[in-house]
C-alpha cells in the first residue's frame, strides 16, 4: 500500500468532526474522486497531523473520522531564512524546497538591488506552495512567512530576537566557511542571503554591526536560491548528524 493522499486542514479547523472544506474538499472529491472508507492523511502545518478514514463525500465538505493523531514537536534546532526579494518564478521554486529541506522560516526583505517591490504581507499564494509542497514531501509543519520591511536597518531590527545570526555574503574578503556545526546549535538561526544582484556594502556594513557573522559557501557566485538551498543542505545535514 503506498502512502494516503495528503490533505490540509487549517490549524483553527483541526478538531472534531473533523472535515475537509473548499478546495481541499473539491480536490479530494472532484480530482482525487476519493470515496468513503478510504484512508487520507490529514495536517494543519503546525505540527498535528493523523491517518483519517473517509465518511462522507459531499460537494463541498468530506467528514473525515481520526484512524490515528500525533503531534510532531518544534525541532530543537530552527533554521530561518531572510531573502533579498526576487522573481516570482525562482521565488516560488525556493518556496517548495525550503519545506523539504525542513526550513523553520522565511522572511523576505526588501534590498537595495530587488527586483520589483516587496509587498507588505506574504501573498496566499506563497501559503499555497507551501501547503502544496508539504503535501508532497509528507511534512507536518509549515514554515513561517514574514515580509520584513525597512530595508537593512529593518531586517538589523528583526535580527535581534534570533540568539545566532549569519550574513552569506559572496564579497572575497569574506573567509569564514559556513559549516554545518555553525547550524547545529539549538535554538533559532538566521541566516540572510542577499538578492539577485547581491548586497550593496552599505547593507552589509549594517547587518555586521547588528551581530550578523559574515560567513561564505565558497568561491562561487551563487544565485539568491542556490545559496539559501545550500545553507538548508547544510542545517539538514546539521540535524541528520544529530
Amino acid at each position: 500500500m503506498g502512502r494516503p493522499d495528503a490533505f490540509f486542514i487549517p490549524p483553527e479547523q483541526f478538531a472534531a468532526p473533523y472535515a475537509l472544506t473548499g478546495g481541499e474538499a473539491g480536490h479530494c472529491a472532484k480530482v482525487l474522486r476519493k470515496r468513503p472508507g478510504e484512508l487520507v492523511r490529514a495536517f494543519d502545518g503546525t505540527g498535528r497531523h493523523g491517518l483519517f478514514r473517509i465518511e462522507t463525500v459531499g460537494r463541498d465538505q468530506v467528514e473525515l473520522v481520526p484512524e490515528s493523531l500525533e503531534e510532531t514537536p518544534l525541532p530543537g534546532r530552527r533554521l530561518h531564512i531572510a531573502a533579498g526579494f526576487s522573481r516570482s518564478a525562482r521565488r516560488d521554486f525556493f518556496l517548495e524546497k525550503a519545506v523539504e529541506l525542513g526550513a523553520a522560516g522565511i522572511l523576505f526583505w526588501q534590498a537595495e538591488r530587488t527586483q520589483g517591490k516587496m509587498p507588505g504581507q506574504p501573498k496566499e499564494a506563497w501559503t499555497a506552495g507551501l501547503i502544496a509542497a508539504a503535501k508532497q514531501c509528507g511534512a507536518a509543519r509549515l514554515p513561517t512567512l514574514a515580509c520584513v520591511p525597512g530595508g537593512a536597518p529593518g531586517l538589523a531590527q528583526t535580527g535581534a530576537a534570533f540568539a545566532r545570526r549569519f550574513l552569506l555574503w559572496e564579497d572575497p574578503t569574506v573567509s569564514q566557511s559556513l559549516t554545518p556545526a555553525d547550524l547545529a546549535v539549538n535554538g533559532d538561526t538566521l541566516c540572510v542571503v542577499g538578492p539577485e544582484g547581491g548586497f550593496t556594502d552599505a547593507e552589509a556594513a549594517t547587518l555586521v554591526a547588528a551581530g550578523f557573522v559574515p560567513t561564505t559557501l565558497g568561491p562561487r557566485v551563487l544565485r539568491w536560491e542556490t545559496a539559501a538551498l545550500a545553507v538548508l543542505a547544510l542545517g539538514l545535514t546539521a540535524d541528520a548528524a544529530g
